[in-house]
């Protein structure tokens, strides 16, 4: 698959208007219960997406343990808070801390392999940490899970109400999309293009493709855990489906649906998957008979994702336009 060349800017009034218009949702739908539940979903899994766009969109890494961390991240927050008896503020980072070290645990001794070998190894590395969750009754629960995980205060705040709990993950996303942007523009996003390009030749440039490599994966991992976090506390349940590959292929169609290596790609793949979902409720055993075949066609016709499409279908800019623009005029 013909990955596009990763874009990632938050200039412009589209992103503007993209917040703006989200941060407006509770004053339209009131008390609309199900449109917050939707709304709350897109922008947990968005934040999953963001981070498996870091390996795969910007260093050409397919991680396929990414739900075992989302997770690692959730099973975290819940057993901090149900068996530590820790809030949930303290418990949150402390996730997002557990999965980056488990990241570059994972990274020193996956990235001792390349290409398919590394998504395979990964892909039972997260087969793993399903069984683990599902076996180890006395930390997770195993079979029963967790449950009764509260939503939490911040003084007079209670997260537990739909629209509280939408800002907090609109904050979230927000918190997600500054942060990839700001590491693909940075040196560091650029040395991973490199790398996505060729190791050989990216090592011949100077980058350390190993450390690289081992940083991106903590990013990664960490981002997972973070959405992860905030799952376990908005549906108080955790089990150990949630860690498996479905999850996992299912955060990957939102990426190719949206556009890997993209900034939009993530949000706008899994607010489009998340809502075709919901019109489909009454298939669902058999969603993924609609979108395995969708999923075909867009890799054949379109390996941009819809971004790339939006991007192919906008008319040019006006050479003399771009010749200023190159000249920094």
């Amino acid at each position: 698959m013909s990955l596009p060349t990763p874009r990632a800017t938050l200039k412009g009034w589209p992103w503007l208007l993209v917040f703006v218009l989200a941060a407006l949702v509770p004053l339209l739908v009131g008390k609309n219960g199900y449109v917050y539940d939707v709304a709350i979903n897109v922008m947990i899994f968005a934040i999953a997406a963001y981070g498996m766009n870091v390996m795969l969109g910007y260093a050409g890494l397919l991680p396929l343990a990414h739900a075992g961390f989302f997770g690692i991240g959730a099973y975290t927050v819940g057993i901090l808070m149900l068996k530590v008896g820790w809030s949930f503020w303290l418990a949150w980072p402390i996730a997002v801390a557990v999965c980056a070290v488990l990241g570059l645990l994972l990274g020193l001794v996956a990235f001792r392999t390349r290409d398919d070998v590394f998504a395979i190894f990964t892909l039972g590395v997260g087969v793993i940490i399903t069984q683990v969750i599902n076996k180890w009754d006395a930390l997770t629960g195993g079979n029963d899970g967790l449950n009764g995980i509260s939503a939490p205060k911040l003084g007079s705040i209670d997260f537990g109400k739909s629209a509280s709990f939408y800002y907090l993950a609109l904050l979230a996303l927000a918190v997600t999309i500054f942060l990839v942007a700001r590491v693909r523009s940075s040196l560091f996003g650029r040395s991973l293009i490199a790398i996505r390009g060729g190791e050989d030749l990216a090592r011949s440039a100077g980058i350390n493709v190993y450390t690289h490599k081992l940083r991106v994966m903590m990013l990664s991992t960490a981002l997972a855990g973070f959405a992860g976090g905030l799952y376990a506390i908005y549906v108080g349940f955790l089990g150990a489906a949630i860690t498996g590959p479905v999850t996992t292929f299912t955060i990957l169609l939102y990426l190719l649906v949206g556009g890997v290596g993209t900034l939009a790609g993530p949000l706008l793949g899994t607010l489009i998957i998340r809502v075709l979902q919901q019109f489909m409720q009454g298939l669902a055993d058999y969603q993924y008979v609609v979108f395995g075949p969708m999923l075909v066609l867009l890799v054949l016709f379109f390996p941009a994702g819809l971004t790339g499409l939006w991007a192919r279908l906008r008319p040019p800019k006006a050479p003399v336009l771009k010749e200023i623009s190159d000249a920094g005029v």
